[in-house]
């Protein structure tokens, strides 16, 4: 009986125990939206609201609460990335100290315009809270074209944190900061520890990953700070990071060959700190620093491979406009530019870039930049090419009469033809390789320009003191890296995120019939070839390309696949991230049908396509495009496009925005044939420069017989495209009056083309573009 008596009592107080802690902690454990939603209303400081593992499909989370320094309300994953939030999903919070932590975003979109918010209605924002190690990924609208933000800060004291967040191809900024009214400005936010992955081209605007308040509250003092954080690849357009309000600080982040720049597009004093900006000898598009406005200091920055010009060189001092409004581009003045290193960058420091003043005849006198930079000091940077032959380290597109140059160093000769006033020198000097992109001088450079509170720059890029040790450009000498310059992802985004990025290993698959090949599409994983038995295979559906994957023929005969579906359907439907590889094959339709079509609406994101050594016959189009979709490459080459209405069709954005619907488009080494008209129509409307603007060349081709239905008269459609390579071309019996209308501005030449019977090649030098602003 005692023995009983004594379990009881053990059982009893084992019980009270676990109450007591449960209770003491504070958790409560959550398994649908109305549990979630009561144990929110009845929060108290230091309580932890448990999401229980699983999916959670079109949740609306309203977080409201009232937490303390010591104690504040966390809504939490049970276990961090097991609870996945799916379809039509949001969260916003407000109050005092709220933390939201190990949640996951995915297989959906938000049905509005935020997918995190820290606001619940246009009154209530939160102030000292945190959304940390959570991630968003893919998570972008069906429609290319519905813009959103994904991360919406208001409020003062918030911070995102060892988040990872990649995907977004919609336009709209990735994270925004507001700052409209009192309650959003002197927000001291911080945006620290994240790792944003990959964001697609975007063909046009609005493509940015952070931004930080707009035009229209440029002047506003914001003091947020974006530290620690890694982007990798975020190409959605020329800026990366769009500083638009005042105080801002950006340090120790790192660029990883991300197409655009950090630019401080509106407002002032920003502190540009020891950042990475890492580029590639293959891509021009990847940027630096670009500066406008008043204040900023740009100090212990490296620059590795950055070979771009103009808004993405490494650094890019712009000019402005005369008075300008708030939305468009303020003088620079007072900025510091200090204790940077470039190595293998081509012409790393660019002035008066956008100077504009030649066209007048094409732009209003409100959009001329024409006010140079001024009062603006260059000292203590180092300049190292491997390249030994002679370079230009500083471009101008203007006068550089407000620049002034102290004690910067290089190792070549420059022929430059600025006038620095020996502020410029060439010093014989190697560097020591320390990791695959990171360099430093093998012997030290210790007589520094000391301008005015250059006494607060004491640190170098990797925070060895510069006080009694300094040196010219990014780190002082001996170099010390104290572990800071290797790319390690683990340190950045949440902890439990998988980044092995293991991928399924590809096969080959043999086909052997037209009902195996539509199998073998539909079931086929990404990666996968599928080997074509020789022969004719007759198709009548349409195939939907939603993976990579190659077709091609098994010998060295072309396979011919005879398309026989309805009227305007495609024999291969390029759906979201498709990516098609047609190899050695030939495709004949019966001159109702397209080849290649994207989906008329919901093409979420970019897809690719490439004819090689093949042969497209008798179709209504090679490629019909709508709007809203973007190939991300286009490329057809050893191949020949004949007998049919319409060759590729690239025109479907047409309201002069600035989009466009392909990024890089190569056709070399092919033959059009007996293409009736829009042999090529590539179009780009909208005074825009915030994208690539689109890429084509057009090498060694042959174009024969086409373009009689041809309305524009024009055989090569190419209008408002910014990169043209158009070289080697043969053109006989086109009826057109002219073969291409090239952009003199944009530097597009016709190189070694031959002429026949095809009217000619037209240059205009300053198109006439609808003003978007």
């Amino acid at each position: 009986m005692n023995k009983i008596k004594s379990t009881i009592s053990i059982l009893i107080l084992s019980v009270l125990f676990t109450v007591h802690a449960n209770a003491q902690a504070g958790k409560t454990i959550v398994n649908n939206a109305k549990e979630l939603d009561q144990a929110i209303k009845a929060a108290k400081p230091g309580d932890h609201l448990v999401m229980a593992n699983g999916v959670w499909t079109d949740i609306i989370i309203k977080f409201k609460g009232v937490g303390t320094e010591a104690q504040p309300i966390v809504l939490e994953a049970e276990t961090p990335g097991k609870v996945f939030i799916e379809g039509q999903s949001r969260l916003r919070l407000s109050g005092e100290y709220l933390e939201v932590s190990g949640l996951y975003f995915r297989n959906g979109f938000t049905p509005k315009s935020t997918i995190i918010d820290f606001r619940t209605d246009n009154e209530s924002v939160a102030n000292h809270s945190k959304i940390t190690n959570c991630v968003i990924e893919g998570f972008t609208q069906p429609d290319r074209e519905e813009k959103d933000n994904w991360v919406q800060f208001y409020g003062r004291h918030n911070e995102l944190s060892n988040c990872y967040i990649a995907g977004k191809s919609n336009p709209g900024p990735t994270l925004r900061i507001y700052l409209n009214g009192n309650e959003n400005i002197n927000n001291h936010h911080k945006i620290i520890n994240n790792y944003f992955g990959e964001r697609p081209r975007a063909g046009g605007p609005h493509g940015e990953t952070i931004q930080l308040g707009d035009s229209y509250t440029s002047m506003t003092p914001s003091y947020t700070q974006v530290s620690n954080n890694l982007f990798e690849r975020c190409n959605g357009e020329v800026e990366i990071i769009s500083s638009k309000s005042n105080f801002n600080e950006f340090t120790n982040n790192i660029f990883f060959e991300s197409e655009g720049s950090l630019v401080l597009r509106h407002g002032n004093y920003a502190k540009v700190d020891g950042n990475v900006f890492i580029g590639n000898e293959n891509s021009t598009a990847i940027g630096g620093v670009r500066v406008v406005n008043t204040g900023h200091w740009v100090t212990n920055n490296y620059f590795y491979k950055i070979i771009g010009s103009d808004f993405r060189s490494a650094i890019a001092v712009m000019n402005g406009i005369p008075k300008s409004p708030l939305n468009r581009y303020n003088q620079v003045t007072d900025v510091v530019i200090a204790y940077n290193s470039f190595i293998d960058c081509i012409s790393p420091l660019q002035f008066s870039v956008g100077n504009n003043s030649d066209k007048s005849d094409v732009l209003p006198a409100t959009e001329l930049r024409s006010a140079r930079p001024t009062r603006t000091i260059v000292a203590n940077n180092l300049i190292y090419n491997h390249d030994v032959n002679e370079t230009k380290p500083i471009f101008a597109y203007d006068e550089v009469d407000g620049v002034s140059f102290y004690n910067n160093i290089l190792n070549t000769n420059d022929v430059s033809g600025i006038d620095t006033n020996g502020g410029l020198t060439q010093e014989d000097f190697t560097v020591n390789k320390v990791t695959d992109w990171f360099y430093t001088p093998s012997k030290s450079f210790s007589d520094v320009y000391n301008g005015f509170d250059f006494e607060q720059i004491s640190k170098d890029l990797v925070g060895n003191d510069r006080t009694d040790n300094s040196a010219i450009g990014a780190v002082t000498f001996p170099f010390d890296d104290k572990g800071k310059v290797e790319i390690n992802k683990s340190q950045y985004g949440p902890k439990w995120l998988d980044r092995s990025g293991k991928k399924a290993k590809s096969k080959t698959i043999k086909v052997t019939s037209a009902e195996a090949l539509a199998k073998a599409v539909k079931e086929a994983n990404s990666g996968d070839v599928l080997e074509l038995k020789s022969g004719t295979f007759k198709v009548s559906e349409t195939m939907k390309i939603d993976k990579d994957i190659t077709i091609k023929s098994a010998g060295k005969k072309k396979v011919k696949i005879v398309y026989s579906g309805a009227a305007n359907t495609a024999l291969f439907q390029m759906l979201p991230k498709g990516n098609l590889n047609l190899d050695n094959v030939a495709i004949e339709g019966s001159k109702t049908q397209d080849a290649f079509a994207t989906l008329e609406k919901n093409m979420s994101t970019v897809y690719k396509l490439k004819i090689n050594n093949s042969e497209v016959s008798k179709f209504s189009s090679v490629l019909r495009t709508y709007k809203g979709s973007l190939a991300d490459s286009l490329v057809v080459s050893n191949s020949t496009i004949k007998d049919c209405t319409n060759g590729i069709l690239l025109a479907g954005e047409d309201d002069d925005k600035g989009d466009y619907s392909a990024e890089f488009v190569t056709i070399e080494n092919s033959t059009f044939d007996n293409v009736d008209q829009n042999v090529l129509n590539y179009y780009r409307g909208g005074y825009d420069e915030s994208s690539i603007g689109g890429t084509l060349v057009l090498r060694n081709n042959t174009f024969k017989n086409s373009g009689s239905k041809e309305e524009s008269k024009i055989l090569l459609q190419t209008r408002g495209i910014v990169n043209i390579d158009f070289n080697g071309n043969t053109f006989k019996d086109n009826a057109v009056s002219y073969i291409i209308v090239l952009w003199g501005e944009k530097g597009q030449v016709s190189v070694n083309n031959t002429i026949d019977n095809s009217g000619e090649v037209k240059t205009e030098q300053n198109l006439k573009m609808k003003l978007m602003y």
